[in-house]
């Protein structure tokens, strides 16, 4: 890629600013602040209903479909994949959870406001100004569900008592908070017609949540059940509910979906289901039934356990005739748990696939993620695309698809990339920012990727895999990659193109501080 090509995107992309900004001086009144709909989004027969299926730390080389070698059953995922759309070269905003979701629901990347996650018990990122796909969504007429992990916070200071704190060992007890209160702040704040789900897997309070309130108030101080056939259970300290398993949270997830599905108003009007899973995340505690199920250790038979979940949603859609007016996507908010250098060595059996890194790194592996399209009729069946995909284009890529637009500051770093679904253009972003910590940033253009730091890996990386795979210990003050040639990141170009690393780093500054 030229050098005059790479400075170009800096001009492409402030040429795009002022685009949105004109759009915005002729919009009409809004349906939302900060977006309207405009004729096409009232005409219901021209909009699908759309789920999005949202994997937790899925790695790029565990779906079958683009990794032969893959020892995990993926045949729902690899189904989507036949009759859909696969795009190889997709990312997540973030290399770890809370900030992908919050750049996927709003079109506009994490780092602009934060980087890290939420943690137990802390309040919501979103602001009053934040238009979120479901807003975006229900004003279109959609109902709106959100199943499954959260994790994006909630205003637990409502329910919490005066004087009530956490202590160390055992984070706040349950006592501590009023279970008969609302929770404010949740999904139902943010365009969501319902929630189900138990907000973050690992974290308190264990129990189910409807809407915006607990079903079962929690009573018992954690005990952790069933223990993990993987890894650690680093489920934080806090309030239980009484017979809380683990292993349960997937399987009753998906029965939710299901009901939900099912329920009549979903022949009525068009629906946007959000289904963020809880898996493969940690604790990695499959079913019974799956337990021992593939080559891959307790990993593989939980992502197994997890397409099963898939494919009881897809045949749900064909039994009630919806699959063919349902635009599906998959993805995972960011790559594999570093479990997965263990799995290398003792399954062979490669989460990240070629690629470097693993979740929280910004080598390729912590955000380079499946990413699957499935719209009968529309997206191509059985196509694999090279085009460069963020997450944060799913906004307004959705947003073209119902006619709704976007005004003021809103999804301001996304993309629509609807063309490039339809097969109809072959790129549509020509450049993208990755980033996980506020102390390390990278930037890809074209076949280029810059880390603007002396090292890409935020975990750490055992000596035995460094040896196996041969990776070098950098000494430059910056890392670059050619990835047409090097998409394993083992050639580090740095100092020998300095132009390159200048276009890139100018690029880097200009999109930090649009």
């Amino acid at each position: 890629m030229s050098l005059d090509r790479i400075a170009a995107h800096t001009l492409d992309r402030a040429q795009h600013a002022s685009r949105l900004a004109l759009a915005a001086l002729l919009a009409t009144p809004m349906l939302v602040e900060g977006a309207r709909a405009s004729p096409a989004a009232q005409e219901a027969a021209q909009r699908p209903n759309i789920i999005i299926v949202y994997a937790d730390d899925m790695g790029f080389g565990d779906l079958g479909a683009q990794n032969p070698a893959s020892k995990i059953p993926t045949p729902n995922m690899d189904r989507l994949a036949r009759e859909g759309t696969r795009f190889n070269d997709a990312h997540s905003s973030s290399g770890i959870c809370t900030p992908s979701r919050f750049a996927l629901l709003t079109g506009t990347h994490h780092w602009r406001r934060f980087h890290g996650i939420v943690n137990s018990f802390e309040p919501s990122v979103f602001t009053p100004e934040d238009v979120t796909l479901a807003e975006l969504l229900r004003s279109c007429g959609y109902d709106t569900a959100c199943i499954g992990k959260w994790h994006l916070g909630w205003d637990w200071a409502a329910l919490r008592r005066a004087g009530a704190e956490p202590t160390k060992a055992a984070g706040y007890a349950p006592g501590d908070f009023d279970w008969s209160l609302a929770i404010p702040d949740g999904p139902l704040a943010h365009g969501f017609d319902h929630y189900f789900g138990d907000d973050v897997p690992n974290f308190p309070p264990y129990t189910w949540i409807r809407d915006d309130h607990v079903v079962t108030p929690p009573t018992l101080p954690l005990t952790v059940s069933p223990r993990p056939t993987e890894g650690m259970d680093e489920s934080r300290p806090g309030p239980m509910a009484e017979g809380w398993r683990q292993d349960m949270v997937m399987p009753r997830l998906t029965a939710r979906v299901v009901e939900w599905l099912r329920e009549p108003a979903r022949r009525e009007r068009p629906f946007f289901l959000y289904w963020p899973w809880t898996a493969p995340h940690a604790p990695i505690t499959p079913s019974g039934e799956f337990r021992g199920s593939t080559e891959a250790g307790g990993y593989g038979d939980y992502l197994h356990q997890s397409d099963a979940h898939l494919g009881q949603v897809l045949n749900t859609l064909d039994e009630l005739r919806l699959a063919g007016d349902t635009l599906v996507i998959f993805t995972s908010d960011n790559g594999p748990e570093h479990y997965a250098y263990a799995r290398v060595r003792d399954r062979d059996h490669r989460s990240m696939g070629p690629l470097r890194g693993l979740k929280r790194d910004i080598f390729e592996g912590g955000h380079h993620v499946p990413f699957v399209v499935r719209w009968p009729g529309v997206v191509p069946a059985g196509r694999a695309c090279s085009a460069l995909i963020g997450q944060v284009d799913i906004w307004r890529t959705i947003a073209s698809i119902v006619g709704f637009e976007a005004t003021g500051d809103s999804a301001r770093d996304s993309i629509d990339q609807l063309a490039v679904w339809r097969g109809e253009v072959e790129a549509a972003r020509s450049f993208h920012v990755h980033n996980t910590f506020a102390d390390r940033w990278a930037i890809r253009s074209g076949d280029w990727v810059l880390i603007d730091a002396a090292d890409g890996a935020h975990s750490k990386v055992p000596d035995w895999f460094r040896e196996r795979e041969g990776l070098p210990r950098e000494t430059t003050p910056g890392l670059l990659y050619d990835l047409s040639l090097d998409p394993g990141q083992r050639n580090n170009v740095f100092g020998s193109h300095p132009d390159v690393v200048a276009s890139l780093r100018s690029l880097l500054a200009h999109e930090r501080n649009r």
